[in-house]
């Protein structure tokens, strides 16, 4: 987070925000974890939004996360495979005020427990809303996406109003043309009128593809998958003095650390004016 020395006109103090999905537990993910934690420590964020979460009865991968970094969590499972959790979290430099989850459309239909988490972020110049989410994966379940999208913002508006638009951050496994990311930025009908999303990259990355799934990493390449943009930093509409404004956009975890890829997808890491 910068200082801010213009009291008039836009904001110049900047919120940091990443999103992340670290790949549960697969691959080598002893050696990973390591990897993870040290490329969150050199991105410094304020707000870090956290995809594929491990937990069993005793802990959670945020909780160590969090204690490495002195950070405040909120992590809430999706989901149970192979006898751990899978879920989402939110980390945040301030604490967290009131938290809460809902559950995501589909489960019952393709087995795939997905939800979405929600942080009021007591930051130092008032709320953050945040926001952390994972949906379904199948290049064929767009039509499951656009029902989860359709919850993830009844979901949001129902937490509003707040001076501070609304981050909504994860892997959403659909491209920008996809008709679930369309209705999230106001391309398609979107599922609550009057709630649009920016799209961070869009707005602030400088132009390329934006690649998060990319088959330069050795863990994505096994897949058999194109490379694709399916990781998103997304706010709504700024509010006064151009609060929630993103004015930078980069891509993250996109190298190894000590010869490890951190995960099989790359971070995203966005500054908004805050």
């Amino acid at each position: 987070m910068t200082d801010q020395h213009d009291e008039s006109g836009l904001l110049e103090t900047r919120l940091r925000v990443l999103t992340w999905n670290i790949w549960w537990r697969f691959g080598p993910w002893r050696e990973r974890r390591p990897a993870i934690a040290a490329t969150l420590k050199r991105l410094d964020a304020d707000v870090i939004a956290l995809q594929e979460v491990w937990s069993d009865e005793a802990t959670n991968q945020a909780a160590e996360l969090a204690g490495e970094l002195g950070y405040h969590h909120i992590y809430a499972r999706a989901m149970d495979m192979q006898g751990f959790g899978f879920g989402n979290a939110v980390l945040s430099r301030w604490p967290i005020k009131r938290h809460d989850t809902i559950t995501l459309y589909g489960e019952k239909e393709t087995g795939e427990g997905r939800n979405a988490l929600f942080a009021e972020i007591a930051g130092p110049r008032g709320l953050i809303p945040a926001f952390s989410t994972h949906l379904n994966w199948k290049l064929d379940h767009s039509h499951i996406r656009q029902r989860q999208v359709s919850d993830l913002a009844r979901f949001v508006d129902c937490l509003g109003p707040w001076s501070f638009p609304p981050i909504v951050c994860g892997d959403l496994n659909a491209d920008p043309l996809s008709e679930e990311i369309r209705m999230l930025t106001g391309l398609a009908t979107c599922p609550v009128e009057g709630l649009v999303f920016h799209d961070a990259w869009r707005a602030a990355g400088g132009g390329g593809a934006g690649t998060t799934w990319d088959n330069r990493n050795p863990f994505a390449v096994t897949e058999l998958e194109p490379d694709r943009r399916i990781d998103y930093i997304l706010a709504g509409w700024p509010q006064a003095r151009g609060a929630g404004h993103f004015v930078d956009c980069k891509l993250a975890g996109n190298e190894p650390v000590d010869d490890v890829w951190p995960s099989d997808h790359y971070a995203v890491l966005a500054e908004l004016r805050y």
